[in-house]
């Protein structure tokens, strides 16, 4: 899939190093951002495991890089695949939902004052988000 590289790690076929590229005209714009997902047993009953390795400054991902995305939670679907849910976290940074939050002081940012965000989001993507 353009943008992302998804490499299946060779102890452990169920668990996946993957680096997204931030979209184009985002705050992420030039950042390289380590996620990794795994397969649980349940798979594909259950949904993976995501979560963001790299520190990124978004309503929807928190601290720990948790990701609040439904088709990870109750819009689940064992139709789904990887790289729907892969290209469903690159959307999410396009466009980021301060309504549905994780982190709710990032969202309250988002809200009151959006291009001060960005401003945010873009710092730490050239702070962080540039070693692979």
């Amino acid at each position: 899939v353009p943008g992302i590289d998804a490499i299946v790690d060779e102890h452990n076929p169920r668990y996946f190093k993957v680096i997204i590229d931030g979209p184009s005209e985002s705050p992420y714009e030039g950042g390289k951002f380590k996620v990794e997902l795994f397969l649980p047993d349940e798979y594909p009953m259950a949904p993976p495991k995501v979560r963001f390795m790299t520190k990124l400054y978004h309503p929807n991902i928190d601290k720990l890089g948790r990701i609040c995305l439904d088709i990870l939670k109750e819009k689940w679907s064992p139709a789904l695949q990887i790289r729907t849910v892969l290209l469903s976290i690159q959307a999410l940074l396009s466009a980021p939902n301060p309504d549905d939050f994780l982190d709710a002081d990032v969202a309250e940012k988002w809200k009151a004052d959006e291009k001060g965000a960005k401003a945010i989001a873009r710092d730490w993507t050239q702070r962080y988000a540039h070693e692979t």
